[in-house]
């Protein structure tokens, strides 16, 4: 067997994993800490203000990465559940049932944010804007991923359930993503790519992209921390968790 596929094969091992959890949401939350502060430092005290929006602008550097996220981490969840499913890998479980509310929580910080620079760009908290009411339905489809998941005593059980769910849930973000192109929509057009020329200004980008990677890291480190406590709380009376992380790890099988 090659020494990838073993790894990857031995990571799906409820004490592997916990090994491998403990450890590496360690160092993401310490490599996310610095580059949020410095995104952070950047947007509020050295990129100047935008020539119409003026300082309300800054929430951009908050919603814009929370918004990619909450999109990124469905994504995720449901490539985990189909995992989960296909190969009936517990971790993959775990892991993408511990999406669910961090998914959730990046989506409400998204219409939060959104709605805050909205009173002053728009003039109103809210409206049934396309981008808007397809990300509150995303918000929706985290929670309905969460309480089906909470609503079925057996947890395995109540995984796939929730992970199908997510699986079907995952058409939404084409529609997310295009709603501005597709439908006329207050909300402004794609300013930042990847691939090809952005036209927000290059003073304003460094911050952007810090942010980007800083909520990316800090999602890393609370998706192991969380899904280390869920298998924890799984494998509760397993000797390997009763006789603490020094224990002989008799049992490897995912």
């Amino acid at each position: 067997m090659h020494p990838i596929v073993r790894w990857f094969h031995q990571l799906g091992s409820p004490p592997t994993f916990d090994r491998f959890a403990a450890r590496w949401s360690r160092v993401f939350y310490l490599a996310a800490v610095p580059v949020l502060l410095v995104g952070i430092w950047q947007a509020l005290a050295v990129v100047p203000a935008d020539s119409k929006q003026l300082d309300s602008f800054r929430i951009l550097y908050i919603h814009v990465p929370s918004a990619w996220m909450s999109l990124f981490v469905f994504a995720l969840m449901a490539l985990y559940a189909a995992i989960a499913l296909i190969w009936r890998i517990k971790t993959c479980e775990i892991l993408a049932m511990a999406c669910a509310p961090l998914g959730a929580g990046f989506t409400l910080i998204t219409l939060l944010t959104g709605s805050i620079w909205g009173k002053p760009t728009w003039g109103t908290w809210w409206d049934w804007d396309p981008r808007m009411t397809t990300e509150l339905i995303l918000l929706l489809l985290y929670l309905g991923v969460i309480g089906l998941y909470y609503a079925i005593e057996d947890r395995r059980s109540a995984a796939r359930a929730a992970g199908l769910l997510a699986i079907v849930g995952v058409s939404l973000l084409p529609v997310i993503r295009y709603s501005v192109e597709w439908w006329g929509s207050l909300h402004q057009g794609q300013t930042i790519r990847l691939f090809g020329e952005s036209t927000l200004d290059a003073s304003m980008a460094l911050p952007l992209w810090l942010m980007v990677i800083g909520t990316k890291l800090w999602f890393a480190g609370s998706l192991l921390a969380k899904a280390r406590a869920d298998n924890l709380l799984r494998e509760a009376g397993k000797a390997w968790v009763t006789a603490g992380p020094r224990a002989p790890l008799e049992d490897n099988r995912p």
